[in-house]
């Protein structure tokens, strides 16, 4: 089911321009990678929202929201230039396929052939592997109206281990009730696994403006997919009540984190995937989350068609990376809420499937939605 974003990146060297003042989508040419031209979108609501996002890797660069206060700030983890995001070994702000999350030992059977893919996550692939993952190709970019930047990618046949022609697109659409709809949609003409996701690092405080473990979360997820030493899951689904993974009520981000807890040690901290309550609304969207932070009033609701969503709270985040106006990333610096179907699907037959067949059409969904209390 397809989710739509609105976002905006920066590219080649090039720093990122002022703040676009007229609702709408503006487009700037932001340098070359692999020989095409990569554009910088920039959507702008009537409230003064605004998203920036590029056709490289489909990356949210910038996502500009105002506080209590009526000060705004930018509230993702990102760099300024195209040179900071190759390589981007965090993931920060891009679309993610073909298969978020992990694959145990860097296989799969499906239709009675098996799979073997790049690992590079121990035994494990992540986030689709190696070569020509989602978050570092080049996209086709187009504008849809007032409101909607549309990125499409062909994943051919084999790339990084994985059956079938994959036909992607992926839209962000900025809306006057500060909501960002993320679609995502794909076909295939071989079956094959999919779970796309988007892995922003949020900070409602601001990027670069200290850790988040003030800010208060709630997810919407009774239970929980709990994970071995490599971060596969179990195949239980346990629930959260009596854990410091029970975010059913409004709880602080730090206020468990560091507890003696089989699945806070192996995660070191939050880095799980919890099983979403479904009780869609009128839109067949679940709330997955609600995070306030408190200083600036700033909140974020996700929303989504997925059946899971991952918590992290950048817990390998270590200093290493230097972001926007010099800010260093330390660790637990942001938190990531990509909404998804369950790590190693494919491996689990009782999880919800992941595999799309030749004449089905992947359709997800997913809106962050921000507001000020």
């Amino acid at each position: 089911m397809m989710p739509r974003l609105f976002l905006v990146l920066a590219f080649a060297g090039l720093a990122l321009a002022q703040p676009a003042s007229t609702p709408g989508i503006q487009q700037q040419p932001f340098g070359t990678h692999d020989g095409r031209p990569i554009t910088l979108y920039t959507l702008t609501n009537s409230h003064g929202v605004e998203v920036r996002a590029m056709n490289y890797g489909g990356i949210i660069v910038s996502i500009r929201v105002p506080d209590r206060k009526g000060q705004s700030a930018d509230v993702v983890l990102g760099h300024e230039t195209l040179e900071g995001y190759i390589p981007n070994p965090p993931y920060i702000g891009a679309i993610i396929g073909r298969y978020g999350n992990r694959i145990a030992n860097g296989t799969f059977n499906l239709e009675g052939k098996t799979y073997t893919l790049p690992k590079n996550d121990g035994p494990n692939t992540l986030h689709g592997g190696i070569a020509r993952t989602f978050d570092r190709v080049v996209w086709d970019g187009e504008v849809k109206g007032r409101n909607e930047v549309a990125f499409s990618y062909t994943s051919k046949d084999g790339d990084d281990g994985f059956p079938g022609n994959l036909k992607v697109r992926v839209s962000y659409t900025l809306t006057d009730g500060n909501a960002i709809l993320i679609d995502y949609e794909a076909t295939t003409d071989k079956a094959t696994p999919i779970n796309l996701t988007q892995h922003s690092y949020f900070n409602l405080a601001g990027e670069g403006n200290g850790d988040i473990l003030n800010h208060e979360i709630m997810i919407n997820g009774d239970h929980f997919t709990p994970v071995d030493k490599n971060l596969i899951p179990t195949g239980e689904l346990r629930p959260v009540k009596g854990t410091p993974l029970d975010f059913t009520t409004p709880t602080k981000i730090g206020a468990r984190i560091d507890d003696k807890y089989d699945q806070i040690a192996l995660g070191h901290g939050y880095d799980h995937n919890f099983v979403l309550n479904h009780k869609p609304n009128e839109n067949g969207l679940v709330l997955a989350a609600r995070v306030l932070e408190p200083t600036s009033g700033r909140t974020l609701e996700v929303w989504t068609t997925q059946p899971g969503v991952q918590f992290y709270t950048g817990n390998f985040l270590d200093g290493s990376v230097t972001g926007k106006q010099g800010h260093v990333y330390n660790r637990r610096y942001a938190f990531c809420l990509e909404t998804q179907h369950f790590p190693d699907s494919p491996n689990h037959p009782d999880f919800p499937t992941t595999i799309l067949k030749p004449g089905e059409t992947f359709r997800e969904k997913t809106v962050f939605k921000f507001e000020v209390k």
